[in-house]
């Protein structure tokens, strides 16, 4: 199941059309608009066509008479988004939903370093939109998938501090060392940063932050296990650190693994996001694919 959300700026004129019959979403508008196949696809990627009130890019999205179609006069809606490391998933006037790619950091460290917030607020001046990207929670630069990140500071303090209960469902998939024998289970402790900054694990109170995280394994062989995890709480490096605790640590992981990379990447992808919006209190689902490679270990 792709994306269940994609909207675009809202800015800008559309033309408004109703469906009134089954078709799918390219072959409708060729037919029902004066545009060349290659200028509809443009619109089409570049988030200019809205159904029933939604930002779509699918080709094939199927239409039922009745729907309300919006198609974007503007050409600024229309430059398609470009960049190796990120995809925009949802943007409205708020926020941002985005997929990002394993390499790059949440935000800037240090020197000129390649981030989502640098390549999101270009993106924001190219389109002239007045806001820059605010980081509301981050993933490691190796963790690829799902992240929000708010347009103006009211709605990241909003986003921050009820961050807990504004999010409902947060979900990450893995390829993990060995086979997982045990159907699912939840791992608490507490855990807490050393000197080097390595986060260490403990049964009882270290003066560091409670964790408590659940999985639920999807498929396995002998070798690995691809396993779906279910954050209760945030904190850094966690699903990381309860995977090693499971003795099955995230292939790949250089940090906490046991040496296991059959993907040459970090095996961790951040594939569900839920929450209700702090503006305007819709539930909000996101959900992208499992990433290729870890399937194809499960052929």
């Amino acid at each position: 199941m792709g994306y269940r959300y994609g909207y675009n700026n809202g800015q800008g004129e559309w033309t408004h059309l109703t469906v009134n019959e089954e078709k799918p979403l390219l072959e409708w508008l060729l037919e029902n608009l004066k545009e060349s196949r290659s200028k509809v696809k443009a619109t089409l990627q570049g988030r200019g066509i809205k159904v029933n009130g939604k930002c779509v890019t699918q080709f094939d999205f199927p239409l039922q008479p009745g729907m309300k179609v919006a198609v974007s006069k503007s050409k600024r809606n229309q430059q398609a988004f470009k960049s190796k490391y990120v995809k925009i998933v949802y943007e409205d006037r708020w926020l941002i939903v985005v997929e990002k790619n394993v390499g790059i950091l949440s935000m800037a460290a240090g020197h000129s370093s390649l981030n989502v917030k640098s390549v999101l607020d270009d993106y924001f001046h190219k389109s002239r939109q007045n806001c820059r990207a605010h980081v509301v929670h981050r993933l490691d630069r190796d963790t690829s998938g799902l992240m929000v990140y708010a347009k103006d500071m009211e709605t990241e303090q909003i986003l921050e501090h009820n961050w807990h209960d504004i999010v409902y469902d947060r979900r990450y998939v893995a390829v993990v060392s060995g086979e997982v024998k045990e159907e699912g289970g939840t791992i608490a402790n507490w855990l807490k940063d050393n000197k080097a900054y390595i986060t260490y694990s403990s049964p009882v109170d270290n003066g560091g932050k409670y964790a408590v995280t659940h999985f639920h394994v999807l498929d396995r062989t002998t070798d690995h296990s691809l396993v779906e995890y279910k954050l209760e709480t945030g904190r850094k490096n966690q699903i990381r650190v309860h995977s090693a605790d499971m003795g099955h640590p995230v292939c790949g992981d250089v940090k906490y693994g046991n040496g296991d990379d059959p993907l040459h990447r970090l095996c961790l992808h951040a594939y569900m996001l839920c929450f209700t919006h702090p503006v305007t209190h819709e539930r909000m689902e996101f959900e992208t694919l499992i990433p290729g490679g870890f399937k194809h270990l499960f052929k």
